[in-house]
């Protein structure tokens, strides 16, 4: 694991620009929902990036941490943590009032035949998280399953598109960013909606799915011809970043990478790495679940780790025998139902 291993380090590590925001950043940072895919190298690297800045800054993870060993680890990085269910009223209410938030928490797998949970979670905590942090900034993660699919050839959506959510998970998504910004309003609460699709690691996500079916000879569905993709390290920058964007009204943005990227030419790039002719199924329809993300990139600069640097690690990760995470994206769902 040394080859990938040390370059999967080195891209985790926090830029000059990050540093530089952090420094600038008044108060400390909690993230509520921290146990998830992102949310503890979020905190990670915002502990690093402060240190790196040379700030006192409290970083703070609230999550139900059922993870074995995750709450010591991120003890040990010098991150403060708190075992809390944030829908339990009196954890919530136990909570720190903290100047930044980062809201991770929600629902999407397993939706399908749990609608009130998702819909609990994703659109009546909102509610109850906007009320409790009220005088805080709030960046809220989204998705960008809030809109419809569009033309390929159009580049997808920009911020400005009337969301139409396909399904439930996407309609309680549109819920929560719904519910924030009526209490942002209402309570003059600075927010960032952050409308992500898709982060990737070398653990999880739509390239690595991709990756180990080609690796696999397991049939690629490219029915979803197209789709968007951001290195997690980047997308974690971009939120930490985005608590000095926060507006009244609640300012929304899309995060992704830069490319419109053919599932099909992913698979078959994936195939001379590996040297492997990918087995396809399904037909590309003209139009996918794209996000446009110039806004972004016009605040914070365009990812600094490329579509390449992505699924050649990943193919190095797979080839050394690196761990994955077995939590789908389901990237492939043209129906909404997860």
């Amino acid at each position: 694991m040394d080859t990938s291993g040390s370059l999967y380090a080195e891209l985790l590590e926090p830029s000059n620009d990050l540093v530089n925001d952090i420094a600038k950043i008044d108060g400390d940072i909690i993230i509520l929902g921290a146990g998830g895919k992102m949310g503890p190298a979020m905190a990670i690297l915002a502990r690093e990036a402060a240190e790196r800045a040379g700030v006192k800054k409290r970083i703070i993870a609230v999550a139900r941490f059922t993870q074995t060993g995750l709450q010591e680890k991120l003890t040990n990085q010098g991150i403060e943590t708190i075992c809390a269910d944030l829908l339990n009223e009196n954890q919530l209410q136990s909570l720190p009032e903290i100047q930044n938030v980062l809201y991770l928490a929600g629902t999407k797998f397993g939706t399908h035949g749990n609608e009130p949970f998702t819909w609990a979670m994703n659109a009546y905590l909102p509610g109850r998280i906007a009320n409790k942090f009220r005088n805080s900034n709030i960046v809220v993660f989204s998705t960008g399953n809030v809109y419809p699919m569009t033309e390929v050839v159009n580049h997808g959506c920009t911020e400005s598109q009337t969301p139409q959510p396909i399904g439930e998970y996407g309609q309680s998504c549109l819920g929560r960013e719904r519910v924030f910004q009526y209490f942002c309003l209402k309570n003059n609460t600075p927010a960032l909606i952050y409308r992500l699709n898709y982060a990737n690691d070398v653990t999880y996500g739509v390239l690595l799915e991709i990756a180990k079916s080609v690796r696999e000879g397991k049939p690629v569905n490219v029915s979803m011809g197209s789709v968007n993709v951001i290195w997690q390290g980047d997308a974690n920058e971009i939120a930490l970043r985005a608590l000095r964007h926060c507006e009244v009204p609640a300012k929304l943005l899309n995060v992704t990478g830069p490319e419109t990227a053919s599932v099909r030419w992913i698979a078959e790039e994936f195939g001379r790495l590996f040297n492997l002719v990918p087995v396809f199924s399904g037909e590309e329809q003209p139009t996918a679940l794209l996000s446009n993300a110039s806004e972004a990139f016009r605040l914070f600069g365009y990812p600094k780790v490329t579509l390449r640097q992505m699924m050649e690690l990943i193919v190095s990760w797979l080839n050394e025998g690196g761990l994955t995470l077995d939590k789908k994206t389901h990237f492939q769902e043209r129906s909404g139902k997860f």
